[in-house]
């Protein structure tokens, strides 16, 4: 494989603990009982260290403290986190800076004293502003908190925000759906993040399913209609799940999900990373639960790690690409993949010929439908014939 130049590099850190567990939640989350949050912040910076020669003399564009709830973590836990950071890593100029809170986690000077550590980007799992939506997901705050949390950013001098909402939650109905909508359109978030409830295994919900979900054609209905509405209000989707004011996409996101390299580290986090002079793309995986996690030395955090063959390339590329609304230009898959974009002639051909790719002048986009069944179009590369024509080549027609 041949790379031409290293993609964009961010970070992603994650911190484990909540108040409690949610029943739909299936990442790797712990119920916060007395942690060590010292400790636990000690320990990511000795874990990104071991990480540092991967990346030397390359600049950080964002970084994501995600969860688990990073805003049960004390003021002085992120200041002492950042300032960390930033002695070791080489922060872009503009550098975006997320961290996401639940409503009731955080009040206004907490929310201040992490704006002024360095967050410039919150991300507020309000999930909805109606009582009974959340009691049938079992969330533990309320409509209230939901919106004081909001104005509380605000007044904490937040000029970045997003809140992510959920439908097709038990009992909901699209009334309630348009409400919560119409109140987070009122507040003017510069994003929203948008999620159908699914159950997913390993979770309370899977065992215990709740009644009363919508069924397909109301979520479906749903989606349409709340996609009309935040189009209307001036947000524009970029991802399938992603609805931003012009010029206030998620830079960590988009990094994502164009197939950049990140550093992941905390408990559970994976990340991926290109090596060009090596020739090769690597993943790694951190050791899932924080206890046995703050008790490992350097390399013993590490999971696992397995170099991306080229298979997994093609896919792992698509799987995240195809989810932009904008798709993709081919050119961006020879650079990051380090494979010639001639592999992808019989899939593209195919979808192309399904109505779910659109190709306009070589910038391949999803079409409606190819939104609407996206796993169906992300399956059409799953077993690409990388037999023939592995390397870059100059220029590619189809």
């Amino acid at each position: 494989m041949i790379f031409s130049n290293n993609p964009p590099l961010s970070l992603y850190i994650h911190l484990p603990w909540c108040e409690r567990k949610c029943p739909y939640c299936d990442f790797n989350s712990h119920q916060a009982a007395g942690f060590d949050e010292q400790l636990y912040i000690k320990t990511l910076i000795d874990d990104l260290q071991q990480d540092l020669p991967l990346i030397w003399g390359r600049q950080i564009v964002s970084i994501f403290i995600g969860g688990g709830t990073p805003s049960l973590f004390s003021v002085e836990a992120i200041q002492q986190l950042l300032s960390d950071l930033r002695s070791l890593l080489n922060f872009n100029p503009g550098i975006e800076i997320t961290m996401e809170a639940n409503p009731g986690s955080a009040d206004e000077s907490h929310f201040r004293g992490y704006r002024e550590a360095g967050i410039n980007r919150l991300s507020i799992g309000i999930q909805s502003f109606d009582d009974d939506s959340l009691k049938g997901i079992e969330r533990i705050h309320n409509g209230s908190q939901s919106s004081a949390a909001f104005i509380k950013a605000r007044q904490a001098g937040f000029e970045n925000i997003n809140l992510d909402l959920m439908y097709a939650l038990p009992g909901q109905s699209m009334q309630q759906l348009m409400t919560d909508l119409s109140r987070a359109i009122e507040y003017q978030p510069e994003h929203i993040s948008l999620y159908q409830l699914t159950i997913e295994p390993n979770t309370l919900f899977h065992n215990q399913t709740p009644g009363k979900i919508p069924d397909d054609d109301l979520s479906w209905n749903m989606l349409q209609k709340a996609q009309q509405t935040l189009a209307e209000s001036g947000y524009e989707q970029y991802e399938i799940s992603a609805y931003a004011k012009k010029g206030h996409q998620s830079q960590h996101n988009v990094n994502y999900w164009s197939f950049g390299d990140y550093l992941g580290i905390g408990a559970g986090a994976h990340g991926k990373i290109t090596l060009p002079a090596e020739g090769r793309v690597i993943r790694r995986t951190r050791t899932r639960h924080p206890e046995t996690y703050m008790q490992q030395q350097g390399s013993d955090r590490i999971s696992e790690e397995r170099e991306l063959n080229e298979q997994d390339l093609v896919f792992e590329f698509m799987l995240n690409a195809l989810r932009l609304v904008k798709g993709f230009d081919k050119d961006l898959f020879s650079q990051r993949c380090g494979l010639s974009a001639q592999l992808l002639k019989q899939p593209i051909n195919e979808a192309l010929n399904l109505k779910l790719l659109s190709d306009l002048n070589g910038q391949l986009q999803p079409t409606s439908l190819g939104l609407q069944f996206h796993n169906d179009l992300q399956a059409l590369f799953l077993d690409v014939d990388i037999s023939q024509k592995l390397a870059i080549e100059p220029e590619t027609h189809f």
